[in-house]
């Protein structure tokens, strides 16, 4: 309904251009006379613009009155640079970033709210904009219909890194999602090769473990994303890069050069070729 009244008044303030560069004398003329301007100019955006707003207002109200079941609670924390997502109906684990899971057909509660500066949260086709206030929770209700991917974007400009500050909602079947909790909550699987358990040893001498959290492992730090499924992730960095063993090596080799400003020091530096690409085929294994 919003599109076709802008598209109305588009055109026709497009038609009264045209009128005006175009019509005879005695027609622009006319779309000068006081009538003219205050209806055209005053009177028709007036009740058009109230219209439209009374009906927004009504969508509104129906996107988040209460439906016949609970909904499911998703806590989404804004971050510079990247999306914190925690699912805390469901069990300690169920915790994952940049990457917003749904199963299809149940209404949702997003529970929104930063860890520093103002975020706003969009995914243009479930919902509209929602900002995210550090010291304040704003709530959103919407429900997917049908699976599928899509992208959603901060839309306030919240540092250097606004623009590559995206993520990813995948819409599940009920028992898919309920695979997925699972798959969560469970501790990640010991190394299965050499290279991988090469790679779990750098990691830790490495003092990752200090800002990320591995799930059935000693590491549960809480500054950085949880990486404890993140080779099964659609991208890294917030989307930023596709998610794959080379692109993981050179995001713990040089974050600063991929994404300047974000809070993940690169480590080029300190580690070598060979222990960064163990480091990668360890976290590609985490699925």
């Amino acid at each position: 309904m919003l599109f076709i009244g802008g598209t109305a008044i588009f055109l026709l303030t497009m038609g009264l251009l045209a009128a005006a560069l175009l019509a005879p004398g005695r027609w622009r003329q006319a779309m000068g006379s006081r009538r003219f301007v205050i209806g055209g100019g005053i009177v028709f955006p007036v009740v058009t613009l109230a219209a439209l707003l009374v009906y927004s207002l009504g969508i509104s109200r129906a996107l988040t009155l209460p439906g016949e079941a609970a909904p499911l609670k998703v806590e989404i924390i804004g971050r510079q640079y990247w999306w914190e997502v925690r699912y805390p109906e469901l069990g300690e684990g169920a915790v994952t970033a940049n990457e917003l899971h749904l199963p299809v057909g149940r209404d949702v509660e997003l529970q929104l709210s930063s860890g520093d500066v103002i975020h706003s949260v969009w995914i243009p086709n479930l919902h509209g904009k929602m900002d995210m206030i550090p010291g304040r929770v704003n709530r959103q209700r919407l429900r997917v219909d049908r699976t599928g991917v899509l992208r959603g974007q901060c839309t306030e400009f919240c540092g250097i890194q606004h623009s590559f500050m995206a993520f990813w909602v995948v819409a599940h079947e009920p028992a898919d999602f309920a695979a997925w909790v699972a798959r969560q909550q469970a501790p990640v699987p010991p190394p299965a090769t050499a290279a991988a358990a090469e790679g779990m040893r750098v990691f830790g001498e490495a003092g990752c473990g200090a800002c990320h959290a591995v799930r059935g492992t000693a590491w549960q730090g809480r500054l950085a994303p949880d990486l404890s499924r993140i080779g099964g992730r659609l991208s890294l960095a917030a989307g930023a890069l596709e998610n794959h063993r080379a692109n993981l090596a050179g995001w713990i080799a040089g974050a600063q050069d991929i994404k300047p400003g974000n809070a993940m020091p690169a480590y080029g530096r300190s580690l070598e070729g060979a222990e960064l690409l163990a480091v990668a085929d360890w976290l590609e294994t985490l699925r």
